[in-house]
């Protein structure tokens, strides 16, 4: 199995109550009862409010406004672990740091100071963006509408796949002025007007609240929404790989989830099959090969996201920093990220499988629940279909066509 990471060097201010000893019980609080909640669909309300509670959403907030001054290298380590310990709580953070990271890092004004404040207390910010009138899938022009009222806005609209915000304390939300210029708001969920439903039934991640969110005449004020720049929010080329590698590193703790129960599974075991190399499960060179495997692919997963994930951070340090670079810088993070997600789906839905082969027709039965790497490996990878990925790589590295700059890249 994985060593655990050491969170030591990642985190610069130690006085938060994220050195590595905590985060470790933490991330085992986490994983206590992690399966038994996914298969009787127990939302993990107390697992967040621990994550509140550590102020882990503030990682990637400067040390000066109370983060942990974390490099994206950083934060997705940790991620990573994360989603060993539980991926769908993994997945319900994934808004959350893209928001951030968009409007709440480096704040441009009282409102986004404020935002940030609240962030560094231990809020964590959902998201509902994703509209199914869209003809394409990632286009950025929503139907919700800002309607001017007196000195400020109305929100209206219905929006889809707002993982996460069940759990949340804002959403962020994307809508445009009668004009149809685009924007974004942070809201407080308790704000009069907006209604959460938990109507998700996919196969995997089935506790992300992946649901339903109507705004009906919710008031906004005009400082609270941040309409697109070419600089800021939506308007940054590559400003989705940041979200697109966040899913990868889920999926990449996936198949550490994989290895982990696959190793368990076989020390577990009694009995084999009389034709078997070995009487003993432990010393069969079969079932050692396998967790090899298991082992080898985790590991591989891994370390792409964690390369892409630097690539993200020297982009993102030359686009803080005003460079010429930075456009560059941001296509070849989404180019790492493209390929490390075809990597790791790959590795996360094989491993997923491969734990079948180390158990008997036993490891199949509902309670065991091993099913469950595979189907929310499967769900996660079908947000943004590899065939399309595989692609575009491959129309640049023949032709020289850049990737797509916004949507899912």
């Amino acid at each position: 199995m994985n060593k655990p990471v050491s969170t030591k060097t990642l985190i610069a201010d130690t006085s938060l109550p994220l050195a590595a000893e905590t985060l470790d019980q933490l991330l085992a609080a986490i994983a206590d009862g992690e399966s038994e909640r996914e298969r009787e669909r127990i939302l993990p309300h107390q697992q967040i409010a621990m994550i509140k509670q550590a102020r882990l959403g503030a990682l990637r907030l400067p040390v000066a406004a109370g983060g942990a001054g974390s490099t994206i290298r950083g934060l997705f380590e940790i991620v990573v672990r994360l989603a060993e310990a539980d991926a769908n709580v993994a997945h319900i953070l994934r808004n959350h740091f893209s928001v951030v990271e968009r409007l709440v890092r480096i704040p441009r004004d009282d409102q986004a100071r404020e935002w940030q404040q609240r962030v560094a207390a231990g809020a964590i910010i959902g998201l509902a963006t994703t509209e199914l009138d869209s003809p394409q899938v990632g286009n950025i022009t929503p139907d919700t509408t800002f309607t001017p009222d007196g000195d400020d806005y109305l929100l209206n609209g219905t929006k889809y796949y707002s993982t996460g915000t069940l759990y949340s304390d804002l959403v962020l939300v994307r809508a445009a002025d009668p004009s149809g210029r685009p924007g974004a708001t942070i809201l407080p969920l308790d704000r009069a007007g907006i209604e959460l439903i938990d109507d998700w039934d996919g196969m995997g991640q089935r506790l992300t609240a992946t649901g339903t969110t109507h705004f009906r005449n919710v008031r906004v004020k005009r400082q609270e929404i941040v309409f697109d720049a070419p600089d800021i929010g939506y308007g940054v080329p590559y400003s989705n790989t940041f979200a697109q590698l966040f899913l990868t590193a889920a999926v990449a703790g996936i198949s550490r989830a994989a290895l982990r129960d696959a190793i368990a599974l076989v020390r577990s075991r009694k009995r084999t099959f009389y034709y078997a190399p070995h009487e003993k499960p432990t010393e069969d060179p079969l079932l050692q090969q396998t967790i090899g495997q298991i082992a080898a692919s985790a590991h591989a997963a891994e370390t792409v996201v964690l390369v892409a994930a630097e690539a993200l951070d020297a982009a993102t340090e030359a686009f803080d920093a005003g460079r010429a670079d930075a456009e560059a810088l941001a296509h070849r993070a989404a180019l790492l990220s493209a390929q490390a997600k075809i990597v790791a789906d790959d590795a996360a839905i094989r491993n997923g499988g491969l734990i079948f082969d180390v158990g008997g027709a036993s490891s199949t039965k509902k309670a065991t629940n091993f099913d469950r790497h595979w189907r929310n490996a499967r769900t996660l990878s079908s947000h943004n279909p590899v065939t399309y990925k595989e692609r575009a790589i491959g129309q640049y590295l023949i032709n020289g066509t850049p990737l797509p700059a916004k949507g899912f890249f």
